[in-house]
């Protein structure tokens, strides 16, 4: 083939540069909590109407692949399905601000699977993140604004994208290979908004990581894909998925791909500190803040406006949400438990809480919009009118738990052990963490075995 490299042989030529065993403490490190928190995540997840669905689904599937809610195993495309559905029905995994959306649900179930099957160690699916992730938010930098305002959910479309380079580099495909394995990810990418709040949220990050493995494993067999899937002028995923300068930009951000120090880096990850919507975490914060400086109980309020940048309220599809899963995508119901219970918690989204009268009938008293300005630096206020006549106000850019403000590995810890606790593993927190945070060197397969009693 003559002309210009493709992006896809472009991302193809990051991806077989980078040496498996590069990954240094800081990255291993980082790898680590992001795979702790997101195992955690599904742990608790465990017994789930989701879990128990896929679960029965693959039921009879054998392989060497890990089932994190439960002691089961599977085909590694089979576990990735199930462990990344599980792991975020609960909508508690972590973020990246360029991807809108969920970097590790997309990443780490098709990497871990591939790791157990492999005999990879910690080190090396380390390195394999990283590489992911930088094609991720490459990919998103240049795209994901449009195409997530067009209601793609870019968790499972762009996020495929990047678990395919991910899972390519793991397993030492070459360069030609990556190349088509690309290819026929854009010919599996897939996922709306208009299912958030439904259990298909949760199915489509699964058949995130499942169609990662199954792009690999078919270009590793010989299957070939259009050189210029991603970026092709008839018909590339960018002039599809997104706008036709998308490319453009897309070329622009590929002449920086693998540069240091890197996306994992300069983008990072962003722990959730709330089971729900990321959008609706600044407002929470406010919120429980405001609460505790003033004594505030929900009876002291009578009303509350929200507003937020453009865009920042795009993912909440609910204002009179009735189960849990619709109250993860909705502000309404976010302002309401903050104020009443002093805290959102992985118990505030059963379904009875959602349906406590106080809660329903507080739902219409938010009011939640969005400025018509810049949708950069993201921020949210809040102002509340309270029962005696007077007013509260508070604005706030800053977002605890993000790559900015992270939360401590202490801080990380509490999360998991409350994970691990409603998903029944309470007394192995901190044996299993220390083997996480030690897995450098370690086979992954070993690392999760210490997860059972």
């Amino acid at each position: 083939m003559s002309g210009a490299p493709t992006a896809s042989e472009r991302i193809a030529d990051h991806v077989v540069s980078v040496d498996p065993a590069a990954a240094g403490e800081e990255t291993v490190h980082a790898v680590a909590r992001a795979f702790l928190d997101t195992f955690a995540v599904a742990v608790a997840a465990t017994g789930d109407a989701v879990d128990v669905a896929l679960t029965g689904y693959v039921a009879g599937s054998t392989g060497p692949a890990s089932l994190w809610a439960g002691a089961g195993s599977a085909s590694p495309e089979h576990a990735a399905l199930v462990n990344g559905a599980v792991g975020h029905v609960l909508d508690y995994d972590d973020v990246t601000s360029p991807l809108r959306g969920h970097p590790s649900i997309a990443l780490l179930p098709a990497l871990v699977a591939a790791a157990e099957a492999t005999g990879a160690d910690g080190r090396r699916l380390s390195a394999a993140y990283a590489v992911g992730f930088e094609v991720m938010c490459k990919l998103a930098k240049a795209c994901a604004l449009d195409h997530y305002a067009r209601g793609w959910h870019s968790t499972t479309t762009i996020g495929l994208l990047g678990a395919t380079a991910a899972v390519g580099h793991l397993t030492g495909l070459g360069r030609d290979a990556v190349r088509d394995a690309l290819g026929l990810a854009v010919a599996q990418a897939a996922g709306t908004r208009q299912n958030f709040g439904t259990m298909a949220k949760s199915f489509q990050a699964g058949a995130c990581g499942a169609a990662a493995l199954r792009s690999v494993a078919l270009a590793a067999a010989g299957m070939t894909a259009a050189p210029e899937a991603l970026d092709g002028g008839t018909g590339g995923f960018l002039r599809l998925y997104s706008t036709p300068e998308a490319a453009a930009a897309l070329d622009a951000e590929l002449a920086t791909l693998g540069q240091s120090p890197g996306e994992l880096v300069t983008s990072g990850i962003d722990v959730k500190k709330y089971p729900l919507c990321y959008a609706t975490h600044r407002t929470i914060d406010l919120l429980l803040d405001l609460r505790a400086e003033h004594g505030l109980t929900l009876a002291d309020v009578e009303r509350v406006e929200m507003r937020a940048n453009r865009g920042g309220l795009a993912p909440l599809l609910h204002d009179r949400p009735s189960t849990g899963l619709e109250a993860k995508f909705s502000m309404q119901f976010a302002v309401a438990a903050a104020l009443l219970d002093g805290e959102v918690k992985l118990r505030s989204f059963d379904d009875e809480q959602v349906r406590r009268p106080e809660i329903q009938r507080f739902l219409p008293q938010v009011t939640a919009t969005e400025d018509d300005g810049p949708p950069f630096p993201r921020w949210a206020e809040v102002t509340l009118h309270l029962a005696d006549g007077s007013t509260l106000h508070r604005r706030t850019t800053v977002l605890r738990g993000s790559a900015d403000t992270p939360l401590s590995d202490d801080e990380l810890l509490e999360k998991v052990a409350d994970c691990f606790g409603r998903g029944g593993l309470g007394e192995h927190t901190s044996t299993f963490a220390d083997a996480v945070f030690g897995w450098a060197d370690q086979p992954v397969r070993s690392v999760l075995a210490r997860r059972l009693p």
